[in-house]
């Protein structure tokens, strides 16, 4: 059975870095982000387009590189979790949190009785499809799942403390675009109402003996958030990474032959 490196690592109070992928399906994306040394890989199943099959998939190759596979659901439904955890994923983040009911409702679905309802199968990913003991395999993923509600909305804001407060969630990751968006100032994410609403997550976590985190492509972005308290930092994804490395490349040739 699995040790979960990047919850072990937020509770010995360190960073723990990652990235996201939602559009390459290929699994030598996984090689890649592993051999830079990043800890864990958001796969994104609310932008995403991957089938259940290919999520598998990229979950497989990141416990193969040991790398952390976190899926991002795409709702707060019971199935849309199991599946990615019968598939091995070692930790799920689920968007558009803002009220206690849901958050109780996801802890109940993610974990095994008798902390909650999750149903049971032993013959699937998650045991890297090895005999394990039915019980004591339970325990250990109620133990290692790294379970991650996102911050979004200013009702999210409001609430963030009684969110982050219930017992079996880990970490509040922000949504900055989406909190911009929902917040009437699309795409600020620097601006002074913005920064307050994010610092009060960050807070909240920090009273709650939780982890804060965010994910941008602006590394001076991630620097700052990271000097304020937040220890999940995920930069960039793979589309976004491959997009501005052909327009810098292209610049960089224009200008050389120009």
């Amino acid at each position: 059975m699995r040790v979960n490196k990047v919850k072990r690592a937020l509770r010995e109070g360190r960073t723990v870095f990652g990235t996201m992928v939602n559009s390459f399906r290929g699994t030598a994306v996984v090689q890649m982000v592993a051999n830079a040394g990043f800890d864990f890989l958001f796969i994104d199943m609310e932008h995403g387009d991957y089938s259940t099959e290919t999520m598998a998939d990229i979950i497989g190759a990141c416990r193969r590189c040991d790398l952390a596979p976190i899926v991002r659901v795409s709702d707060c439904q019971y199935h849309l979790m199991s599946r990615p955890l019968d598939a091995g994923a070692m930790g799920l983040m689920i968007p558009r949190v803002e009220t206690l009911a849901q958050v109780k409702q996801i802890v109940k679905w993610v974990k095994y009785p008798p902390l909650g309802v999750r149903g049971s199968n032993m013959s699937v990913g998650h045991t890297d499809f090895k005999p394990e003991k039915v019980k004591k395999f339970n325990e250990n993923q109620n133990r290692e799942l790294l379970t991650i509600i996102q911050i979004e909305s200013p009702l999210a804001i409001r609430n963030v403390e009684k969110l982050v407060a219930v017992e079996g969630v880990d970490a509040a990751v922000m949504g900055p675009n989406d909190l911009s968006v929902s917040s009437g100032m699309p795409g600020q994410t620097d601006h002074p109402k913005m920064i307050k609403a994010v610092e009060k997550v960050i807070k909240a976590c920090k009273k709650h003996d939780k982890f804060a985190g965010t994910h941008l492509g602006d590394i001076e972005a991630l620097k700052m958030w990271h000097d304020k308290g937040m220890r999940i930092i995920t930069w960039s994804g793979d589309a976004a990474i491959l997009r501005d490395g052909f327009l810098n490349g292209m610049a960089e040739l224009r200008k050389a032959t120009g």
